[in-house]
């Protein structure tokens, strides 16, 4: 365990940190022979050396009763980013982390780069943020490089290795006299310009005025580029970087920071534009795009909406399977009851093999018990009914239950053409093809929800959508469920667009939207008369 006894990171005691320090301070000056070894142990396990020994500042502490300048205990996640950042590193790869704003990765970047810096010889860390005063203004705790000298002076006599201030930490520059290790900053244009790099971190990059001149700088600088920043939409290198599938992505949301939680969201909320709070809190890229299918605030109302509202969950249980149709694509499974989404799984489509595919979706059926599921039948999902056949027919001879695979067509003919899903529009004459009209069946799902979380509207409890915060692909999902966007054809109908350029095909999202499709609760009819 990381930190050796119950903190909570709400309600912090850090007089009891303090006193934890103090006393591992005092048996190290006793035994300084067990020095060395130690410091081959933070070497190797920096997150620890920055929960043991180092420090972090908060002028708005002491409003709140604490004192400004606090121990530096990280919490799971900024664990698990350390471990992820040094595997960039030592992969010799680029990496990108995409966060919410006010999530301390400022403080934790610094830290890192001091750590790696007092351990490891010869190391050579190159800083750039948009604007000078960002990276470097002596005595100003807000740019990078002053965070950096309040670490290195936090920490005890011992681990400095020498390091004094006033003569190791000049403008734009942190040295590190025991290992001849080195941090350099660079601002604007010139980032990347000032030589060779172990591995470089480029803050706020969503914001640099001209992205292509660093891109062409860091690529003859560095074989580990760190791109941190919150979203500033698609149209900028960090987006297009984030979502090419090319770079490893870290995400940071606000959910991951024990420190927050619906409360907090709720202030935000009541202080921001939507704009900004989707953009900057919920990591939304689409924030400022024109067309999107389901905002990124109507997706964070529908969490755990059931629990919020008091609705209890009822109706059949079923899930949705989008097929991967090429081999860097993924498979994913989408499932629950009723109105709510519980079960969310992906795995790789790499080799084609549809079979196994339809196996595996079957396999989840089995564990959550659903008579039924719904597949992708465009593309490489037209061969899964064939599959399904065979499977029942293995499982009829060994008297297992069977499960009903249904054909989802997104490229077909709209469900109930007729009917109306739009007051006075007939389906058929809205909707350019069913996936228009399942992703718009889908918006009005969360449309719904919104009104009813945050709007207090009263709504039909059965015309919701509720997202479980306990699914471990949750981050992804509502980053996926925002990215589809809408137009209007030349004859007046819906065309959803749900790759835009520069992004994927959502794969978890068209999961989500295949198993609340319209033409879905007629089957449970049938399901139901069936079983």
């Amino acid at each position: 365990m990381p930190i050796p006894f119950p903190f909570d990171f709400k309600n912090p005691d850090y007089v009891q940190v303090f006193e934890w320090r103090m006393e591992r301070l005092r048996r190290i000056r006793e035994q300084p022979d067990k020095l060395p070894a130690l410091k081959a142990f933070y070497r190797d396990n920096p997150a620890q050396f920055i929960i043991d020994w180092g420090v972090t500042f908060d002028p708005r502490n002491p409003e709140r009763g604490l004192p400004s300048t606090i121990p530096f205990l990280l919490f799971p996640k900024q664990e698990e980013w350390v471990t992820w950042f040094l595997e960039r590193w030592v992969k010799q790869e680029n990496g990108i982390t995409e966060k919410t704003r006010d999530m301390g990765m400022s403080w934790l970047t610094m830290a890192l780069a001091c750590t790696v810096c007092l351990f490891r010889p010869q190391i050579t860390v190159g800083c750039g943020s948009r604007k000078e005063e960002y990276v470097d203004v002596i005595g100003d705790p807000d740019s990078l490089f002053e965070k950096g000298r309040m670490f290195l002076a936090g920490l005890p006599a011992e681990f400095r290795g020498g390091w004094q201030r006033g003569i190791h930490a000049s403008y734009m520059k942190i040295q590190f006299p025991e290992t001849g290790s080195i941090m350099t900053g660079e601002a604007g244009d010139g980032i990347g310009r000032g030589g060779r790099s172990s591995f470089y971190i480029v803050d706020e990059s969503a914001f640099l005025a001209r992205p292509q001149l660093v891109d062409a700088s860091l690529s003859a600088t560095t074989n580990c580029r760190q791109d941190i920043s919150t979203p500033n939409g698609r149209g900028n290198s960090f987006a297009n970087r984030r979502f090419s599938g090319k770079t490893k992505v870290f995400t940071f949301h606000w959910r991951d920071d024990p420190r927050k939680d619906e409360a907090w969201y709720e202030a935000q909320r009541n202080k921001l534009d939507p704009v900004t709070l989707a953009q900057e809190v919920d990591i939304d890229y689409a924030a400022s795009v024109e067309g999107v299918v389901i905002p990124s605030a109507w997706v964070q109302a529908a969490i755990d909406a059931h629990t919020k509202l008091g609705i209890p969950v009822t109706g059949l249980s079923r899930g949705a399977l989008d097929v991967a149709d090429e081999g860097i694509d993924k498979n994913a499974f989408a499932g629950g009851q009723g109105i709510l989404l519980d079960v969310l799984e992906e795995w790789s489509g790499k080799g084609g093999d549809i079979f196994s595919t339809v196996q595996q979706a079957f396999a989840l059926c089995d564990a959550h018990d659903y008579l039924a599921f719904d597949y992708d039948a465009d593309g490489l999902g037209a061969g899964a009914r064939g599959d399904a056949r065979v499977i029942n027919e293995g499982r009829r001879e060994r008297g297992e239950p069977q499960r009903r695979a249904e054909p989802f067509r997104g490229s077909g003919e709209v469900h109930d053409p007729d009917g109306e899903m739009v007051q006075k529009r007939k389906n058929k004459d809205l909707f350019a093809n069913r996936k228009a009209q399942s992703w718009w069946a889908l918006r009005i799902r969360f449309q719904q929800t919104y009104r009813a979380v945050v709007e207090g509207m009263t709504v039909d409890p059965d015309s919701i959508i509720s997202i479980s915060s306990r699914l471990p692909l949750l981050q992804k999902l509502i980053m996926e469920l925002s990215q589809p966007t809408y137009t209007i054809n030349g004859v007046g109908k819906i065309v959803i667009d749900k790759a835009p350029e520069g992004t994927r095909s959502p794969n978890l999202a068209d999961a989500v939207m295949i198993k609340f499709n319209p033409g879905a609760s007629a089957l449970d009819v049938w399901t139901r008369l069936a079983a």
